[in-house]
């Protein structure tokens, strides 16, 4: 298949996960007997053991001294065996080892990526060649992350899966051949995807409220006193330089620096260099912004919205997000996605007000309502379509709401999961702070990113903290432990 620019890349990874999800059902089926009735119907996953799932390793075990006869005379030695990690431990039986479901997840996620290989034009030997190399990375990460010492700190795999990537990437650099594969974005949107039938609707429609109050209200007004900073404080030299900082700290970092960079014709080195800071940032606050929220006993909710609103890219929002959990992550996503819709809109409001302010009339030609569409993530789509399909299976029969969760928990979760780190693996390995350093030095741009950013931390913490602490505290609760 050739490349077409013309087909946006988003509808493939939409297309990729519908039929993830459509075949992950069809793995799943209700015994015909007298049960599939009822509501506690026997399922049948034919994936059962597919997605592997590495075991704690590194616990203390209690070992009793030969010389002492007294039980209370024991004493604890660390175990620092890392190949325990690979041997399952079921409820019943002997343990057994993983190579088996290690083997089909890699199987798994070759074929996941042989669709955006071939729309990248990706030669099938690297191609191979760096989905192992990943691979073997995001075992790395998971065997890190499940160290007993390391989970009891809650130090998740996508933190491991991101420092790899930046130890390689800032040390021995990355090979061209592994190049091709540095594909997190895709990566990130497929798992969104299918991210999206763990979602139901319900909650959707819960989040949707708190989370337009903290994406819609708080951007605009982070954007506009940003700029103004940039103006009439600061004295920037150059408004386009001034308003692609502004829009990229303040939207969602790199998509929103081309688009807006786009309205108001900026330099191909100021898009740059706001993009340059902002993966910079990006990578830092990725890291911190959730052991913020950890150590200061903040609501996980709360600052999962937080970190919705104010980390700049999507997938880093995802890789924060998951290190809180499940719920923290569903709200920091939601967020984050509500948020992306905006990008189109600001594109086309910069543009009028770029015509209006330095008489270029040709950028509001331009930009008009397929610029909008054309910058609307359209993976966004993907996400909703495959929440709505999963929250209204259930009403098509009486047990498909258990086929349901079935494919949700057992299939596509553990599989998301490993996207998650894959992805994550990808952004480490894509950020080399030797190559976005030189973009510390610049001076009053540089302070208006800082200035911008820590105004959006302070505005989304507190929106964040009415909406989701308090207005919407008791329904989104109780909508996320149904």
């Amino acid at each position: 298949m050739s490349q077409d620019r013309s087909f946006h890349e988003d509808w493939l990874l939409i297309g990729v996960g519908a039929v993830v999800l459509l075949l992950a059902t069809l793995l799943v089926k209700v015994e015909p007997n007298e049960a599939a009735v009822t509501e506690k119907a026997k399922v049948v996953n034919y994936a059962k053991g597919w997605f592997a799932k590495l075991e704690v390793w590194g616990e203390p075990t209690q070992v009793q001294n030969d010389t002492q006869q007294n039980d209370t005379e024991k004493k604890w030695e660390l175990n620092w065996n890392p190949s325990r990690a690979f041997y399952a431990k079921p409820k019943s039986g002997e343990p057994y080892f993983l190579g088996r479901s290690l083997a089909i997840t890699w199987l798994v996620v070759c074929m996941v990526f042989i669709p955006i290989a071939i729309y990248k034009r990706m030669r099938p030997g690297p191609f191979l060649l760096g989905t192992t190399f990943l691979f073997s990375l995001a075992v790395l990460a998971f065997l890190m992350a499940s160290h007993a010492t390391v989970k009891y700190y809650n130090f998740e795999y996508v933190l491991w899966a991101l420092l790899l990537g930046l130890v390689i990437s800032n040390t021995v650099g990355v090979p061209e051949w592994l190049k091709p594969m540095l594909i997190g974005d895709s990566i990130i949107k497929v798992a969104l995807v299918i991210f999206g039938a763990e979602v139901l609707f319900g909650k959707l429609i819960a989040l949707g409220p708190p989370g337009i109050f903290t994406s819609w209200l708080v951007t605009p007004v982070v954007l506009i006193t940003t700029f103004w900073f940039g103006q009439k404080v600061l004295k920037i030299e150059s408004p386009s330089l001034n308003m692609v900082i502004s829009a990229d700290m303040s939207v969602c970092g790199v998509s929103a620096a081309i688009a807006t960079g786009a309205a108001c014709r900026a330099k191909r080195e100021e898009i740059s260099y706001a993009i340059g800071v902002s993966l910079l940032f990006t990578a830092i606050m990725m890291v911190v912004q959730p052991q913020i929220v950890l150590w200061s006993g903040m609501d996980k909710l709360v600052g999962a919205a937080w970190m919705g609103g104010t980390i700049d890219s999507t997938g880093a929002v995802a890789a924060a997000g998951a290190i809180l959990g499940d719920d923290a992550g569903t709200v920091a996503n939601t967020v984050k996605m509500i948020q992306n819709v905006l990008i189109g809109v600001i594109a086309f409001a910069v543009a009028v007000y770029w015509a209006a302010r330095y008489q270029d009339e040709g950028v509001a030609q331009r930009v008009g309502v397929s610029e909008i569409w054309k910058r609307f993530p359209k993976f966004v789509l993907g996400f909703i379509l495959a929440s709505l399909v999963f929250s209204f299976l259930p009403y098509f029969t009486n047990y498909q709401g258990v086929i349901a969760e079935t494919v949700t928990k057992e299939i596509t979760a553990p599989l998301r999961n490993w996207l998650f780190c894959l992805a994550f693996v990808a952004f480490g390995l894509e950020t080399d702070f030797r190559k976005l350093w030189h973009y510390l030095r610049g001076g009053k741009p540089l302070a208006l990113y800082l200035v911008g950013q820590a105004w959006s931390l302070i505005l989304s913490l507190i929106m964040a903290y009415l909406m989701f602490g308090i207005l919407y505290r008791d329904r989104i609760q109780e909508i996320m432990g149904k």
